[in-house]
Formats: C-alpha cells, structure tokens, sequence
C-alpha cells in the first residue's frame, strides 16, 4: 500500500525550532513527528512511501538515509519550489503511479490515535477523496450534506463561504474540521490534469472548487485524538498523546 507524508513545510509556526531544523525532524517523545508517522504508517501495511521535502530537505535525506523502517521510502524533491499541499500531490506523481488502490496522504506534523484500517475502510468505491473531518472547534470548517459530500467552506469568524454550490442549498450543511490526513483515489491525477490544476496550488482549492464535479466525502473517526503539532503550545500536547 502507498502513502505520502507532507514534509515540506518552513514551519514557520515552529519558530525557532525551525531557524535550524525542519518541521518533520522536531522531538516528540524522544523521536522526530516523520519517526512517528512512518511508524504509524508501516504497522498499518503501508510499505511504499512518498516524503516530500523543500525546506532543509537535506537533512530530511540524511535522516531517511541513516535509518532503516523495513519499507520502502522514496524523496520527492520540491527544493527548487515548494508546491503547497496540491501541487505536491501532482509533483509525486512518477513516484505513486501506477496505483490501484486508495493512496493515503498524511501531514507530517500530525500525530494521533487514529486507526488507518478503519478510515481505509471508510472510502467508497466512487470517492476521488476520502477526508479525515472531527468536531474540533475552529473558525475555519468544511460543509457536508446529508451522505458526507463534501459542498464547501467557511470561516465562521468572518461569515465567508466558498462553494460551487448555491448558497441555499448550504444551509442544511454539517460543519467539521479538516484533519490533514486523506485518503485519495489514483484518479485524482487526471481530475487535476481535467479541472485545469497543476504547478503550486493548496489541495484544498482543489477540493472546495470542484467538490460539485467530483465526489468528494468527509469521514468521522470516533474517539478521535489528534494534534496538530503547528505551534510551539501544542509541543506539550503532542508529548501527552504520545504518552497515553
């Protein structure tokens, strides 16, 4: 099974961990968040790997290189530009395909408790993207009908919606938060190539802009506990979680 780690990211939020040391090489637990992903990943069956790499992406190499996880990990380089989100996907293309399978794409900087064999059993067998949502309070939420589509996006702060939907058809809508962690269908390479996406360009403007074209669902892990390890403050909820 395939899988890609975000791991490009300046982590300016980390600053000034990240003056020096990249995002996926930060200490949780003894050991840095990519240590822990491609562990959680490898119990779950994932044996080929895609880590993406731009900011300090040499010592991101030497880390893969001095290690030994028993799967295989392959660099996908964006030294010269850093893609975002989207575009990364894109740029690993050579690297993921050919797949048949659903590929997951998991944030570097997320730890949790989550089971991947019960999200990989959530994915239905037309979904182009299987999303990762909970209930966690935030300003910024995704907005799903009644079967878990995906319909679109607002910022609870400022009142702004996106969508290719009516806005009266939104107002049924749930609202839940993104995890950074999906599941997608090797299908979404030509749906980017279709929709007219390519170079640098964040997957969620992807997702909100063409969730009308292709169906795009949200799924709820129960129990779910999942830090977002962006802020300096959440270092010490990370060591919690990787205690219990």
């Amino acid at each position: 099974m395939k899988a890609m780690i975000f791991a490009a990211g300046l982590g300016t939020r980390l600053k000034p961990i990240t003056d020096t040391l990249p995002k996926a090489l930060v200490p949780v637990g003894g050991e840095p968040l990519l240590h822990h992903v491609i562990c959680k990943l490898r119990d779950a069956g994932y044996d080929q790997l895609v880590v993406n790499v731009h900011h300090f992406a040499s010592q991101i190499r030497d880390y893969l290189a001095s290690h030994d996880f028993g799967v295989s990990i392959a660099v996908s380089d964006e030294s010269e530009e850093l893609l975002e989100t989207g575009g990364g996907i894109a740029h690993a293309a050579p690297l993921l395909l050919p797949c048949e399978e659903p590929i997951l794409i998991h944030n570097v900087d997320i730890l949790s408790n989550l089971d991947l064999a019960w999200f990989r059993q959530q994915v239905r067998p037309e979904a182009l993207s299987t999303l990762l949502v909970s209930e966690r309070e935030t300003s910024r939420y995704l907005l799903f009908g009644p079967d878990m589509r995906l319909m679109g996006w607002t910022n609870v702060a400022t009142g702004e919606v996106r969508s290719p939907y009516p806005l009266e058809e939104l107002s049924g809508c749930r609202r839940y938060a993104f995890s950074g962690i999906h599941n997608v269908s090797p299908a979404i390479f030509q749906a980017f190539e279709e929709a007219g996406f390519g170079g640098r360009f964040p997957i969620m403007d992807f997702y909100i802009g063409q969730c009308a074209r292709y169906p795009i669902y949200g799924a709820v892990a129960p129990s779910l506990q999942l830090v977002d390890v962006g802020k300096l403050d959440s270092l010490e909820q990370a060591e919690a979680l990787f205690r219990l």
